[in-house]
């Protein structure tokens, strides 16, 4: 197998999976290039304008490489759902070349092929009681209080997954499986796409999160936190960027920065588990693709 992107159908767009750090970005880029397609972002946290080092946004020289879409173009204040996304990737779809899509978050490539239950948006006040609860009794006791068909279809270590289920039943009276029942049509037909996934050993890429966290530092990791703190608010979706949270605790005096890092790389590695369970689960079909050395 090739550590590149076969040269695909223009007329197909091109999906591409896999974990934080395995080097898809670059594989896209690399594709985007070769064939005039554009890169389209399908990680839900590069779509917020705050955390560009931490969340591994493009670079400027990446930028002008290629036409990138949906990085940085929601406010890091804002919501942004399964739902925007779709309506936002949804023009993109028809260009041609058609774009290469490529991002961690297996729910945006999920909701694109199989659809979407139209579920109503979550109102603030059950926001704040959902948030209220899962600091105060933990996240066992929210789980415990979801109805077994979405208990056994969500990943139950997943808190945000877990509270989005939760706020759906507390809201709507409806367990969040009974809403998916009711999907609506698929947005891209698989006939239309081409499916990858990078392929990378488990210990290869703890070492390459290692790695890439420290250059993020470098980069200017500890400056971006530093903007980022006077408004932080770790209720916001944005807040979830992996090693936000530990930043702003070492740079509010509430942990050694050395042990920050220690946990920010510790919530990376634990993060790519899960999308490995993930993409084992629903994506076992995609052709692999070896990680570039």
């Amino acid at each position: 197998m090739s550590s590149r992107l076969p040269d695909t159908d223009p007329a197909k767009v091109v999906l591409l999976s896999g974990c934080t750090a395995s080097g898809k970005s670059a594989l896209a880029l690399d594709l985007a290039e070769r064939q005039g397609r554009e890169v389209v972002n399908a990680d839900a946290l590069q779509v917020y304008d705050g955390w560009r080092i931490l969340t591994a946004r493009p670079s400027d020289d990446e930028l002008l490489r290629a036409p990138h879409r949906l990085y940085g173009h929601v406010g890091h204040r804002r919501a942004y759902s399964v739902g925007d996304w779709l309506r936002d990737v949804a023009p993109l779809l028809a260009r041609r070349p058609a774009p290469v899509i490529v991002g961690g978050t297996g729910l945006y490539f999920q909701a694109m092929l199989k659809g979407l239950a139209d579920i109503p948006a979550t109102d603030p006040g059950v926001r704040a009681e959902a948030n209220a609860r899962l600091a105060a009794d933990g996240l066992e006791a929210m789980v415990a209080e979801l109805d077994p068909q979405t208990a056994g279809r969500i990943d139950l270590r997943n808190p945000a997954r877990v509270q989005r289920a939760w706020e759906v039943r507390r809201q709507t009276g409806r367990g969040l499986a009974s809403w998916q029942d009711e999907t609506g049509p698929a947005l891209l037909p698989a006939g239309e796409a081409a499916f990858f996934r990078v392929e990378i050993g488990r210990d290869t890429l703890n070492a390459r999160i290692d790695r890439r966290f420290d250059a993020m530092l470098e980069a200017g990791g500890w400056d971006e936190a530093r903007r980022m703190e006077p408004g932080w608010d770790p209720d916001l979706q944005s807040s979830r960027a992996i090693g936000a949270p530990e930043l702003i605790a070492a740079i509010r005096g509430m942990m050694p920065e050395a042990e920050a890092v220690d946990a920010a790389k510790l919530a990376t590695r634990q993060y790519a588990k899960r999308q490995r369970t993930w993409m084992r689960s629903k994506m076992a079909g995609w052709e692999p693709i070896p990680a570039k050395n």
